[in-house]
């Protein structure tokens, strides 16, 4: 006889046995009902709609539209893209919902502060964007017809004052501003620059136009991380010799301004600039033509290949995050300004962009 058993049988009594897999078979249960309540404190990213700028933005209404200028039909498509955001502060995806975004090579999981900062209600979010959309659209506007050769001006505007700004009570919203010390800003950046050269030290004389007549107001900037600022939002208000229409609702951000652009110069010239093929592309533009990064990379690939997409413009300072994620089927060319969209586009039309910019090593990964 032995001192040990061996019948694999025993060791426990029978119903502690019984119960051992049922229990543990409910543990693992709860577990999975309880990650699928529990919120995660991250949102999801993912391709959002996609939205042809030589087409329509719904109600077959055309996204761009020129009334009093001649337009010239166009073919194929220059699709613009978006990202949808599942998630905000006051409701927030669970974390099964979060795992299975960790493992879709489409999608990106970010904390949610990154998306929604603590200090900013989601409707303040929500504005925000949206003031950043109108403002893409009128520097979009203003680089195409300069690309075009008509006659654009540009002022600049107050957009917002902070209640804790040295400028309150001194500017007001809808205030132009037209010199610094007696020299004129022709541009946001210019404003930025005079007032970085005048220093905190004192006060600056502001020349401003309000309510049509000119004043000259004072206002002592302060130092922001080394920059010295009169704290106000200034926007850019342009004067074009006709109107362009850009009708987009529920679309936020600046990221489809070089997207516009290219739809507006193509619907004002004979031709197709893609040559009738299917091209996606993002990027903000300035009125100067400089093309700028823009987030959500990655799912805006995937966006534009869902679409329908062959071929695909990059910001080339979003390169980094292109290579080893670009999908199978999609041609990326990268570009730095407006002239090299237009370059592009003419390589794409033409069958021939062998010698375009790419993001070096940009090679599909299946």
């Amino acid at each position: 006889m032995s001192l040990f058993s061996d019948d694999p049988r025993s060791g426990a009594p029978r119903g502690r046995r019984a119960w051992v897999g049922p229990a543990v078979l409910f543990s693992g249960v709860g577990l999975v009902v309880a990650l699928g309540i529990a919120p995660a404190p991250y949102v999801i990213e993912q391709p959002g709609p996609v939205f042809d700028t030589l087409g329509t933005s719904g109600d077959d209404v055309p996204l761009i539209s020129i009334p009093d200028e001649t337009v010239y039909p166009t073919t194929g498509t220059l699709d613009m893209l978006t990202v949808s955001v599942v998630g905000n502060p006051d409701s927030l995806p669970n974390w099964v919902e979060v795992a299975g975004a960790w493992f879709d090579r489409t999608k990106a999981v970010v904390p949610v502060e990154q998306i929604f900062p603590a200090a900013t209600t989601v409707e303040e979010r929500d504005q925000a964007n949206q003031a950043e959309m109108t403002d893409s659209q009128q520097e979009a506007i203003a680089a195409a017809l300069t690309e075009l050769g008509y006659p654009v001006t540009q002022r600049v505007s107050v957009a917002q004052i902070p209640d804790d700004s040295p400028s309150t009570g001194v500017l007001e919203a809808g205030d132009e501003v037209l010199a610094v010390e007696g020299t004129s800003v022709a541009d946001v950046a210019a404003l930025r620059e005079a007032v970085q050269a005048a220093g905190t030290s004192g006060p600056v004389t502001l020349t401003i136009e309000r309510d049509g007549a000119q004043q000259d107001v004072r206002i002592t900037p302060v130092d922001n991380d080394g920059t010295a600022v009169i704290g106000i939002v200034a926007g850019a208000v342009f004067d074009f010799p006709f109107d362009v229409d850009i009708q987009l609702d529920d679309v936020g951000g600046p990221s489809a301004g070089m997207m516009f652009a290219l739809g507006i110069i193509d619907k004002l010239t004979e031709g197709s600039l893609n040559g009738g093929e299917q091209v996606a592309g993002t990027g903000t533009i300035d009125a100067a033509g400089e093309v700028g990064p823009i987030g959500g990379i990655r799912q805006k690939m995937y966006g534009a290949v869902g679409a329908g997409a062959t071929h695909f413009l990059a910001p080339s300072r979003n390169c980094g995050e292109v290579v080893g994620h670009v999908p199978d089927g999609l041609e990326v060319l990268s570009v730095s300004t407006l002239d090299e969209a237009l370059a592009a586009l003419q390589g794409i039309a033409a069958d021939d962009t062998a010698g375009l910019p790419t993001c070096d090593g940009a090679t599909p990964v299946g």
